[in-house]
Parts: structure tokens; sequence; C-alpha cells
């Protein structure tokens, strides 16, 4: 008997349902799949896994053995240099998938820290792999989620290459409006859960730099910010600072 007819009937009003308030609902759920298909792949992710403010998901170096959904929190990924400096590469909240750093050459390359309690989806790598190969769907759409990472990583590289301290931060925080906005969180009204100094190393700044401009933002009414709560008054402003506002 074959493992797909040795599933059990599922109701897929039900599992849609618990789906759709899911982190990985985009592994999920691509479109065209049968009730088998459904089961196979809600299966594959259904294994949680909590990880603790601080604490680490993987370390450079390890072995590739599985890539990670975020279901609920904020993680940051960074290389340690060989003097000590880290160097944040990324942040990354709910619904990002980590670990294809090491698809490649099979080991990841940075480290994955919390930055507060988190609950990830584990999904066992080589079980994806096999899985997209009877799922051209599934395939498809992981093509697409690699694809979405590329183009962030060279955004950020045009970023760092071309803009002033101010359209650097302008754009940090246009960024995380819109991926809040993107899962339904308040575009406006948010709280950093990066610290200055992880902020400034990922854009490449002092800290003093990052400290100094969120209070010349602050003074021209572009935004409001208090320790961690932020608050984006004038969006449009940010806009035009990095040249992307619509005529």
């Amino acid at each position: 008997m074959s493992a797909q007819s040795s599933l059990t009937p599922i109701d897929i009003a039900t599992l849609r349902n618990a789906c759709s308030t899911c982190s990985v609902r985009e592994l999920c759920l691509p479109a065209g799949l049968d009730l088998q298909e459904l089961a196979q792949v809600d299966k594959m992710v259904n294994r949680r896994r909590p990880v603790r403010r601080g604490d680490y998901l993987y370390r450079a170096g390890t072995e590739l053995q599985s890539l990670y959904a975020i279901r609920s929190g904020f993680i940051k990924s960074a290389v340690l240099h060989e003097d000590g400096r880290e160097q944040v590469a990324g942040f990354h909240m709910t619904g990002d998938l980590l670990g294809l750093d090491a698809i490649s050459a099979g080991r990841h390359l940075c480290d994955a820290v919390a930055l507060e309690d988190t609950e990830v989806c584990d999904i066992p790598f080589a079980l994806l792999e096999r899985l997209a190969r009877e799922i051209p769907s599934l395939q498809s759409h992981f093509n697409r989620i690699m694809s979405r990472e590329i183009v962030r990583d060279h955004g950020v590289m045009l970023l760092l290459g071309s803009m002033r301290a101010e359209e650097r931060l302008a754009a940090f925080l246009l960024n995380l409006s819109q991926r809040f906005a993107t899962r339904g969180y308040s575009s406006t009204e948010f709280n950093l859960r990066m610290t200055r100094e992880e902020i400034g190393s990922y854009l490449g700044l002092k800290l003093e730099t990052i400290s100094r401009v969120l209070s010349r933002f602050q003074q021209e009414g572009l935004i409001q910010v208090r320790n961690r709560y932020l608050k984006i008054n004038d969006a449009d402003a940010l806009r035009r600072l990095v040249g992307h506002c619509e005529s």
C-alpha cells in the first residue's frame, strides 16, 4: 500500500482553518494541492520547536538538517568575525524561512539567535526535497520563496552601497513597516525587537549615528520613538527621503 493511500481522510476546511493563522502557510498551501498532498505537507511542517530569547536556533558551521519557518517571534542572523565583532546579516519575523544559507554547502554560514521567545516549525530538509519532487506545485512555491530571499539580499546590498545614513535608516523603517503590514499588524506602530546597536550593525552604521538620526527624525515629526516603541507619523516623508515617493 502506498504512503498516500494509507493516510486518514481529513476535512479540508479544518486543515485550512488551522493553517490560516500559521506562519508557514506559504509552504503549506500552494495553489492546487489535493487532500492527500495537503495532509503530507501539514505533517511535514507540524514539528514545532520553541527557542527562548538569547538562545541559538543554529550556529555557523553546523550541518544542514532542517529549514525553519518562524511561527511566532523574532530572530537575527549574524556572522562573528575573527576579532570578535558581530555583523548582523538580517532580521527575521513571523512567516520568514531560515536556513537557506546552508543549502549550497550543506552547512550554515551564520548564527541564528532569538531576539524574543520564538516558536519555529522544523522542516526536515531531506523530507522537503523528497516531497517537492512528488508535488510539483510545492517545488515551484519553494523556488519562489528562495527567489524572494535573493531579491531581499540584493536590496540590502544596494542599501549599504549607495545610501547616506538618513536614507538607510528611513529605508529600514519602511521595510519593517511593510513587513508588519503584510502579516496583519500595524504598519505605523510597532516595537523594535532589535537594539540600536544591532540596527547599526545591519546597516553598516555606528550606534551614535543611529541614535542621532532617530533623534533627528523625531524632531522633524517623521516618527515618535520611546525606548523600543516606534510610531511612524509621516511615511510619505520617509519615502521621499529614500527617493521612492510616487508621483
